[in-house]
């Protein structure tokens, strides 16, 4: 029997190669080029003549189309129709991505007892677990999901088939789960479920259903080691939204990520508690990462940080310990590591704090991950306060970007970022003195600086001279 032709794709681009090579020539990725069958679809005549040929399409402009926004499917729990920009939309394709054990098929699974509960008939495709493990899972719920249709396969042509064939009967599938894409596999490829070839084209297919039937399709996703949904880049490119599944472990919180948003903004998040009855929407996500906060303690500092359209006050603790070893540590979690020493150079050379003889330890409270330049100010702050250990006034949050040159450089939206603050009463706002707003919310003050040797004089005071004088001493002993 001859072997079918096979090609190889790298996992992370998608391009093709006819032979193995260590780096992908297209990407340069090493390691990620993987053998992969050509597919074994037999082309009809008729296919062939209108590939060769074609067939002209119809054009139409666009200012004589016409039709109203679709509707969408609220399904009752906030944050989840906050992160999809109010709703499910009828026939869109939506990827949901996360560490394993965070939460994605009990979040679904809620979703479509919901969705049941409104009316709207779900098939939940599992294709992980059976049908009892998804039966205790289901009972454990505060939601009754008693009447959502499960099948347990892999192969999307029963499954396409099974949701046309409901369809038929006059009960029209409203959203289709399918838990999770890397165990689904179609006959038309030879290559094992999960590889690259049968993810891209199982996601494409169901995409194509979803358009054509006006059903809704979520779709759970497997994450690699590097934090990516597995399979190629090109999965992300085909759905219409992107969610990943944030937070740590030994949590009981989780948040909601929208990374890509066809129908809504885009880095919108929810905040979610996991308890024994399955996922909470949490109303207020400022006051839980700001909630426990010791205001007497050095190194805390509150920055107000923009999640989408959503203002959320984070905690940032800073620790600098003497070092116990010849190389001192510097451990950011949170935060990007190359913005921590960024940023503790500035210290150093612009703020006379210096922390070349201890260990640096910068963490962002809650498990949350920042990118926003908009936390400079409180990394700094907080730094500082650690190195004379003195706290940092109890009720304030900082707000800027920290330059080279230890300008504090304005940031945007101040004005929804100092009302969420005042909710929580926060009554000190240190921000750049051009990012000042005419009209201030609440009673807060607001404090204009210039440098980030201005906020330091102001915050920590006799401590930052104290840190000066040391600056090219031996390391500042605690007060």
């Amino acid at each position: 029997m001859a072997k079918a032709r096979t090609v190889y794709r790298c996992t992370d681009c998608g391009a093709e190669s006819p032979k193995w090579a260590g780096r992908c020539e297209s990407c340069s990725a090493w390691n990620t080029l993987a053998e992969e069958p050509v597919s074994t679809v037999v082309t009809s005549k008729r296919t062939a003549a209108r590939a060769v040929g074609g067939h002209a399409g119809k054009t139409v402009q666009l200012g004589r189309v016409t039709g109203a926004e679709t509707h969408r499917w609220r399904t009752g729990l906030n944050e989840f129709d906050f992160v999809l920009g109010g709703g499910i939309v009828p026939g869109s394709m939506v990827l949901v991505g996360g560490e394993p054990g965070i939460g994605k098929s009990t979040l679904l699974l809620q979703v479509a007892a919901r969705l049941e509960a409104a009316g709207r008939s779900t098939l939940y495709v599992s294709g992980e677990e059976s049908a009892l493990q998804v039966k205790l899972r289901a009972d454990r719920l505060a939601e009754d999901a008693s009447s959502v249709a499960l099948l347990t396969e892999t192969s999307l042509e029963t499954i396409l088939a099974t949701a046309a064939q409901v369809s038929a009967n006059g009960k029209r599938i409203d959203a289709l789960i399918v838990d999770s894409i890397q165990t689904v596999h179609t006959e038309l490829l030879e290559g094992a479920p999960g590889n690259v070839g049968q993810v891209r084209e199982c996601a494409a297919r169901l995409m194509r259903f979803a358009k054509e039937s006006g059903t809704t399709v979520f779709v759970i996703g497997h994450v690699t080691k590097g934090g990516g949904i597995a399979g190629p880049k090109t999965l992300e490119h085909i759905v219409d939204t992107v969610l990943y599944f944030e937070g740590d472990g030994t949590l009981d919180h989780r948040v909601l990520r929208a990374t890509k948003n066809r129908f809504g903004s885009v880095d919108e998040i929810g905040v979610f508690r996991m308890v024994p009855t399955g996922l909470l929407p949490v109303e207020n996500p400022s006051a839980l990462f700001v909630g426990d906060r010791r205001d007497v303690a050095s190194g805390s500092a509150v920055c107000a940080l923009m999640e989408g359209t959503r203002p959320v006050l984070v905690e940032v603790q800073a620790l600098a310990a003497r070092a116990g070893f010849g190389t001192p540590q510097r451990v950011a979690s949170g935060i990007d590591s190359r913005r921590l020493a960024l940023l503790l150079a500035v210290l150093d050379k612009r703020g006379g704090f210096s922390c070349a003889q201890l260990d640096v330890f910068c963490n962002i409270v809650g498990g949350m991950r920042v990118q926003e330049p908009a936390v400079d100010l409180a990394i700094c702050a907080a730094l500082a306060s650690s190195v004379v250990d003195q706290p940092l006034p109890p009720h304030a949050i900082f707000l800027g970007e920290v330059g080279l040159g230890g300008e504090v450089r304005p940031i945007s939206q101040v004005e929804r970022r100092l009302a969420e603050a005042a909710k929580l009463g926060m009554t000190q706002a240190f921000l750049s003195d051009r990012a000042v707003p005419r009209r201030v919310p609440g009673d807060i003050e607001v404090i204009g600086v210039r440098t980030l040797q201005d906020v330091l004089q102001r915050t920590v005071g006799k401590g930052a001279a104290k840190a000066s004088k040391h600056v090219h001493d031996e390391p500042v002993s605690a007060t």
